[in-house]
């Protein structure tokens, strides 16, 4: 799961605890059942027809969506998904709707030219729109322009989901990577800032583990050999175990995403949860918000291997310090950031909803 499946998860399985049917529509290429149940909401696939600049077209998706509307109570949208405006507008929900503000489009200018129109219908159309930090709110143009309709929901990790990891694979990864090290999780893409990492990587021997795949892997591979790097470690995508394996023995997480397509970062969270001191880059975006400087880790200039060379040096040669910095982060991820808190926002949101739309169809 990407960090957006992993948010949907949390909030469909959460809320089905709470009585909340949920059914989640998503686009598969593959050849799977149409309906599976996952952690207890259904999870419904439509074919991806094909795929323009990261999105997804289905033509099946539309009927497969109205079906599901004519039973739901409320429609919740993740955007930036521009097929599903489309679909919205075509289908003609007549449903309560609310839209989780996931990310400002970034990296297609040309693009969302085009799409701009479309996009500001569609957030106007929206009962309620949330983003997922003050911080995203408060440093986005977007949302600044609906803001009498905007509430804030940080996004939620649910600790007792990770699975333990088993005693053996502990002691594997410990003596592969020895005692102490960075740690890195993520898919790797243009905006994550490793290329900045393996930058700030040169002159220091700290080890620093990557962990994931993506459509620049090979260059940073490359980037680092030309560097003549040996402290970085490349271990593609891993099992939830090796994962949570890995999390649990870092020294610390260093998160050098650079560019505001990094909204939030789950994998930062995870960091928290785990009670690591994090590094991360000052890009207006939620890392800031579950990251604050000199209380949880250290944040940086994006884009400056420098900075992030000396922040790695400072938790490095600063153990009690780096410990305590991780403490007040698994501290501050109790009180802000629990699956069950996002949750119960969410449920109250979507009652909240339903009585104004409800009340006033009478």
């Amino acid at each position: 799961m990407g960090g957006v499946e992993q948010v949907i998860n949390q909030i469909a399985r959460g809320a089905s605890k709470l009585g909340i049917e949920t059914d989640v529509l998503s686009l598969t290429p593959d050849k799977v059942p149409r309906t599976i149940e996952i952690d207890g909401y259904l999870a419904h696939r439509a074919r991806l027809d094909l795929q323009i600049a990261s999105t997804g077209f289905s033509l099946s998706a539309f009927l497969r969506f109205s079906q599901l509307v004519k039973q739901a109570d409320v429609i919740h949208y993740h955007f930036p998904w521009p097929f599903m405006d489309v679909v919205h507008f075509v289908t003609r929900v007549k449903k309560p709707t609310v839209v989780t503000y996931h990310s400002d489009i970034i990296r297609q200018e040309h693009l969302l030219k085009l799409y701009r129109p479309l996009k500001r219908k569609f957030l106007a159309s929206m009962d309620r729109i949330v983003a997922t930090s003050p911080n995203y709110l408060a440093t986005s143009d977007v949302l600044g322009k609906f803001s009498d309709k905007v509430s804030v929901i940080p996004i939620g990790l649910d600790k007792a989901t990770y699975p333990q990891p088993a005693t053996d694979r502990l002691q594997f990864w410990r003596e592969k990577l020895g005692p102490k090290f960075f740690l890195f999780v993520g898919v790797i893409r243009y905006y994550k800032g490793l290329h900045i990492l393996v930058e700030a990587a040169r002159g220091i021997d700290y080890p620093i583990v990557i962990v994931g795949a993506g459509p620049i892997e090979q260059e940073l591979k490359v980037q680092a050999a030309q560097l003549g790097l040996r402290n970085i470690y490349f271990l593609g995508q891993l099992s939830e175990e090796d994962k949570v394996a890995l999390l649990t023995l870092c020294y610390g997480v260093v998160f050098p995403s650079h560019l505001r397509s990094e909204a939030f970062g789950i994998s930062l969270l995870e960091g928290a949860m785990y009670g690591k001191p994090m590094i991360s880059s000052e890009i207006g975006t939620g890392t800031t918000f579950i990251n604050i400087g000199d209380e949880t880790g250290l944040v940086v200039p994006p884009s400056d291997p420098v900075a992030l060379r000396q922040a790695m040096s400072y938790l490095w040669e600063h153990p009690e310090e780096a410990a305590h910095m991780g403490r007040r982060a698994e501290e501050r991820y109790w009180k802000h950031f629990t699956a069950e808190q996002m949750v119960k926002s969410y449920v109250d949101l979507y009652g909240d909803l339903m009585r104004r739309h409800y009340d006033g169809s009478r």
